[in-house]
């Protein structure tokens, strides 16, 4: 079955001057151009290609692979504003996607790098963007538990913190107590429940909570004192930058555990580092 706004495996069908012809099902076939044709294919290979409308409305494919795709989230750059909306540059160099006045949560400027729900409007079946996010997330109970792992990305920053989409499906929220390294709009990455509170609102954590925060690292820290033949350059007076690159951890938890591993006789501390008991 066809989808477009994703990427597809078709058959080749046809050679022509300017691109193959691929199996499209019931839109037919589509050009692929040769700017696009990888070398050596033959009729009746198969092929990926990502399937979009082109500016006549007509089903396009190209070999290239978009920011992203429907159903998904992505940073795009503002490259013009006109009378139907903005066009941002999502990866697909013969068409800019389009995010309409009416799907703009602020008016975008060009030049702005913002980050983009792509989805297919019902209405007219093209497949365009929107910042408005509230109307998307939110839409069922917040069944998570603590410490749960879950996928985040980061949408705002305000002086509460960092807001940030938890598994494609709630708004959670990072207080600046619980960050660490480097956060910016739109990064992707794996965050934790902190708590579900009784409003629904979502509490995060870029790490465990408690003991099992804990318990986790002292395992990672054993782990990779086996791989490094029992000794590791950091110790209670390394950076944090250091730390968090080591564990992705913050200072003050890494302090806590190899304080721990050390009363549980597992490690020993010296003055460069720490050093796996024997």
């Amino acid at each position: 079955m066809i989808k477009v706004g994703q990427m597809n495996r078709l058959e080749i069908v046809k050679r022509a001057d300017f691109g193959i012809f691929l199996d499209a099902d019931d839109f037919g076939t589509t050009l692929l151009p040769n700017r696009h044709v990888p070398e050596g294919v033959e009729i009746g290979q198969y092929i990926d290609v990502f399937l979009y409308f082109d500016s006549d409305n007509q089903l396009a494919a190209t070999t290239e692979s978009p920011i992203a795709k429907v159903g998904e989230w992505g940073m795009m750059k503002v490259e013009g504003v006109n009378s139907t909306g903005a066009f941002v540059s999502w990866g697909i160099k013969e068409k800019d996607l389009l995010v309409p006045y009416s799907e703009q949560r602020g008016r975008l400027r060009e030049g702005q790098n913002i980050l983009v729900y792509v989805y297919t409007d019902k209405a007219s079946g093209r497949i365009v963007g929107t910042t408005k996010f509230n109307k998307l997330l939110d839409k069922t109970p917040a069944n998570y538990k603590q410490n749960q792992q879950v996928d985040l990305i980061i949408a705002e920053k305000s002086d509460l913190g960092y807001k940030a989409i938890v598994n494609g499906t709630h708004w959670g929220m990072i207080f600046p107590s619980d960050v660490f390294g480097m956060l910016f709009i739109g990064k992707q990455l794996k965050g934790f429940i902190k708590n579900v509170r009784d409003d629904g609102k979502i509490n995060l954590s870029l790490q465990k909570i408690g003991t099992a925060k804990m318990d986790d690292l002292s395992s990672k820290i054993l782990d990779l004192l086996e791989k490094k033949e029992g000794f590791l350059p950091l110790n209670d007076k390394s950076s944090p930058e250091a730390i968090f690159t080591a564990f992705r951890t913050s200072k003050g938890t890494f302090k806590k555990t190899i304080g721990g591993l050390f009363k549980l006789g597992k490690i020993t501390m010296e003055a460069d580092g720490i050093r796996l008991k024997k």
